[in-house]
């Protein structure tokens, strides 16, 4: 069983053919799939309760700026804030992460009994 080049072309070109046809073959079922499910969601929802009066929305205060990039507050507790932004620091360094793409919640310090 000697191929020539012709041969195998063609062996590669049906084989690509295949795979493709299989992807087309699941996506339509995966397309026919999801319009059954929305319907049997839309069928089994709930009417939909009838419209009340406006009320009007209490009122908030407006939220802080932020500096862009942060990711919010940080509070501490024991701490200055010097030793924080150091530990921070530290801690992105050791992750090899950009501080700005961690979120700081709160930092205690521990203090050792002796």
């Amino acid at each position: 069983m000697n191929y020539g080049f012709g041969q195998a072309l063609l062996d590669s070109v049906v084989g690509i053919l295949v795979v493709f046809f299989a992807l087309v073959l699941l996506m339509c079922i995966i397309k026919i799939m999801t319009a059954i499910g929305d319907s049997r969601a839309k069928k089994n929802a709930p009417a939909a309760a009838p419209a009340k009066a406006a009320e009007p929305a209490p009122v908030q205060a407006p939220p802080k700026k932020l500096a862009p990039g942060t990711a919010g507050e940080v509070k501490l507790y024991d701490t200055d804030p010097r030793t924080a932004a150091m530990l921070m620091a530290i801690v992105a360094d050791e992750l090899k992460t950009p501080i700005n793409e961690l979120r700081f919640i709160s930092i205690r310090e521990i203090k050792e009994e002796a």
